[in-house]
């Protein structure tokens, strides 16, 4: 049997769908925004206005940084380049290099910097194992000072040492006065070991400062199950210890390096009219000599000495996690 048609009203077509319920002005307006917050911002036309704001932002700081340091460092080669007295773009680094000065400041600057940090080392070891693993009162309060220590300036440490080993100073003053001698025996602060002991009580905190806080995350049960197994201390620091160090000894004696390559404040406020380093002879070839194009072919030197072991400074301390 057939079934019966079911009649369609009239003006809407078999199969197609109803019409939709009207809404209201504030549906409307709600549905809008529901869409514009669901829609997905275009990249494209962000990507111009993040670049935008970036440069406004990096802009001033870039610009103060090449004004401060770039210019400066732009006219010191600049300088070395073209010497006042004329001739060649490289005549004054070919007059420097071959000069005995220079030759006798860079042998110095390197000894003194290489002994300095190997100095500092070995003393920043010891004295971080001490404060780190050595109970005795007070340790806290001497790890918190190693922090102020860093901040003091380098004059500062020299001019203590020349109160107690100074040609007047406390110890000479106490020779003479036991032993009625003209003048006391102490007379090495004016020598390059003089200039080397300042630089090892000045630096050393350098190195102090990243041991301990690399001793600070060593797992303490790893010395108990080795004391336990009968190890001796030598030999816990040497097997346990000091493979856990290794990384914060590279980035602390990385850093005094650069530090001890360019220290200038120590080797004058010791007097030592002997020691000759390239930053003091900049300073005498700038202010001594008036010969502005050699200080600063020494000066490119030194720098381009101090950035090399910058950026070995950086890879080193970011192995170590610095």
């Amino acid at each position: 049997m057939r079934r019966a048609a079911v009649p369609t009203p009239a003006g809407e077509a078999r199969g197609s769908a109803p019409d939709p319920v009207p809404q209201s002005p504030a549906g409307l307006e709600c549905a809008a925004r529901l869409k514009d917050r669901g829609s997905a911002p275009d990249p494209a036309s962000q990507s111009p206005a993040r670049l935008n704001r970036a440069l406004v932002w990096a802009l001033p700081p870039v610009a103060v940084l090449a004004l401060v340091f770039l210019y400066p460092l732009a006219l010191v080669v600049r300088q070395s380049l073209s010497p006042e007295n004329g001739g060649g773009a490289f005549d004054a680094y070919a007059s420097v290099f071959a000069s005995q000065s220079f030759r006798e400041a860079l042998g110095t600057t390197v000894w003194l910097a290489v002994g300095a940090t190997a100095g500092c080392l070995v003393l920043g070891f010891a004295l971080a194992l001490i404060i780190a693993f050595v109970p005795f009162p007070g340790a806290r309060a001497v790890a918190k000072f190693i922090d102020v220590f860093l901040s003091f300036p380098s004059f500062l440490v020299t001019l203590a040492l020349l109160f107690i080993y100074g040609t007047v100073g406390m110890a000479n003053g106490a020779w003479t006065g036991l032993t009625g001698a003209a003048e006391g025996p102490f007379h090495f602060l004016t020598t390059p070991w003089g200039v080397l002991l300042a630089e090892i009580t000045y630096f050393t905190p350098f190195v102090m400062r990243p041991l301990l806080a690399a001793f600070s995350q060593l797992d303490t049960a790893q010395l108990e199950v080795a004391a336990g197994l009968g190890a001796r201390p030598a030999r816990i620091v040497r097997r346990v210890i000091l493979p856990e160090a290794l990384p914060a000894l590279a980035a602390g004696g990385s850093l005094v390096l650069v530090m001890c390559l360019n220290e200038f404040g120590i080797v004058l406020f010791t007097g030592a009219k002997d020691v000759t380093t390239l930053p003091m002879l900049i300073y005498g070839k700038a202010i001594l000599e008036s010969d502005y194009a050699a200080a600063c072919v020494v000066a490119v030197v030194n720098i381009a000495i101090s950035v090399g072991l910058f950026g070995l400074y950086r890879v080193v301390g970011k192995r170590a996690g610095a």
